[in-house]
C-alpha cells in the first residue's frame, strides 16, 4: 500500500535519514568495487539492523545479486526464518520487479527508498508491484528519502564510467 497517511515512525532509535545514510554507506562500498552503487539495510521494529548489502551482480556473476536480495538473504539467515515480518527495508534506489516480488514473499512490512528509477522502478515509477491484486501481503512504501543524494551517487558513478 502506498503511503497515503502520516509518515510511519522509523524503527526505534533511528530516523529515516539515518537509516538511509546506512544504505548509502553500503552503496558507496559497492561503487568502490565497481558495482552499480545501490545499497540497502533491513531494520527490525526494535531498531536492530538485521543486515545490509550493496549490489554485487558483477563480482558474484549473479543477475539476482541486487542489494535488496542480498540483504534479505543475510537477514533471513541471521534470524533463521525467511519470513521477515516486522521489518522495513531502506534502499537507495527504487526496487525493481524482481526485488519487489522478493520483498512481498519475505513479508517485509515497508520499504523506504531514495531515488526513483524511471527505467525499472517497480514500486511507483514503471509499475506499482506492491498494489497488484493477487499478492497475499501488503507492503507500505515511501520514496524520496535523501533522494537527491541517492540520485547524485548513481549519476556520478555512471558519468565516471562513460
Amino acid at each position: 500500500m502506498p503511503l497515503t497517511g502520516p509518515v510511519p515512525s522509523p524503527p526505534a532509535g533511528h530516523s529515516w535519514e539515518e537509516l538511509m545514510r546506512f544504505a548509502l554507506e553500503q552503496a558507496r562500498a559497492g561503487a568502490a568495487t565497481g558495482e552499480v552503487p545501490v545499497g540497502a539495510v533491513l531494520a527490525g521494529r526494535d531498531g536492530t539492523l538485521l543486515a545490509g548489502a550493496h549490489n554485487a551482480c558483477l563480482s558474484l556473476n549473479d543477475p539476482t545479486a541486487h542489494a535488496e536480495i542480498l540483504t534479505l538473504r543475510r537477514a533471513a539467515e541471521r534470524i533463521g526464518n525467511y519470513r521477515l515480518d516486522g521489518t522495513v527495508l531502506i534502499v537507495s534506489l527504487e526496487p525493481c520487479l524482481m526485488c519487489a516480488g522478493a520483498l512481498v514473499h519475505a513479508r517485509v512490512d515497508g520499504v523506504v527508498y531514495g531515488a526513483s528509477d524511471p527505467h525499472a522502478g517497480a514500486v511507483s515509477s514503471c509499475l506499482e508491484a506492491f498494489a497488484l491484486p493477487f499478492h497475499n501481503h501488503a507492503i507500505w512504501h515511501m520514496g524520496g528519502m535523501l533522494g537527491d543524494e541517492c540520485a547524485a551517487l548513481l549519476r556520478d558513478f555512471f558519468m565516471q564510467r562513460r
